[in-house]
């Protein structure tokens, strides 16, 4: 079964707008364990935007769903990572002006810097992703790095999706196959992520090799409508459908 980690990092953001303790995403935690979802993401970052350090501990105290966590390739990430000691620790780019991620990790040209802290994760016990872009030769720095996990970033076919441009669709689309492929037959489990909604997630979800799909902010938004239990099972529905169908 392809997996759904839940990414509750915007429940927070908006817990932070007031600076108080409404929205918990300790609540959101519970939440997705009993609507389907098969893990949490959580993103760290540097500015403390949304998750805080106080969320580690109380967040996994809520949940028996393990925990990924994203960060950057710092220093100070690696040793609260080894502190924290969470299921998986995804490495991810992260830069003080961006809104979001805006692509994947450039683990070849980041090479000397990123394999030391894969090396501390991995001593730690985590299971270490890295977040890139659908591309062979990141794909082959990540098996040099010995990470077991690669998470390919969908926000380019997401973005394509809303401008309607189907054959630029098709060609990330493409891509994703290709890297998902590559990245099975080096050994390394793909995930994917960024961007996925009730919309264009079926065709991600489709992909045989990818085990698991890590989507956030558009399942936060939904839930201002419909309930956070209602979108998590409407995308987990979403994403057994696509596999059902690709089986058939």
């Amino acid at each position: 079964m392809l997996r759904l980690g839940l990414n509750i990092d915007h429940v927070a953001t908006i817990r932070n707008a007031r600076g108080g303790a409404h929205p918990d995403p300790v609540r959101a935690a519970a939440v997705a364990q009993s609507a389907g979802a098969d893990g949490i993401t959580i993103h760290l970052r540097e500015d403390r935007r949304h998750i805080r350090d106080g969320d580690l501990e109380a967040i996994r105290s809520a949940t028996r769903l393990p925990i990924n966590l994203e960060m950057a390739a710092t220093d100070e990430m690696a040793a609260i990572a080894e502190r924290f000691r969470p299921h998986a620790a995804c490495l991810v780019p992260e830069k003080r002006e961006e809104r979001t991620t805006e692509g994947g990790l450039d683990v070849a040209g980041l090479h000397n810097t990123i394999a030391p802290i894969v090396r501390r994760l991995k001593d730690a016990g985590c299971r270490v992703s890295l977040f890139i872009e659908p591309d062979p030769v990141q794909i082959a720095v990540a098996e040099v790095l010995g990470a077991p996990v690669v998470e390919l970033h969908t926000g380019r076919y997401a973005e394509l999706w809303l401008e309607g441009d189907e054959a630029g669709v098709a060609r990330e689309l493409e891509r994703l196959k290709d890297a998902a492929r590559e990245a099975a037959r080096r050994g390394i489990e793909p995930h994917a992520g960024h961007g996925l909604t009730f919309d264009n997630v079926k065709p991600v979800a489709a992909i045989a090799e990818l085990a698991e799909l890590n989507i956030g902010h558009f399942l936060i938004g939904e839930a201002i409508f419909t309930g956070l239990e209602t979108a998590v099972k409407r995308m987990r529905a979403l994403m057994d459908e696509a596999r059902a169908e690709k089986v058939a």
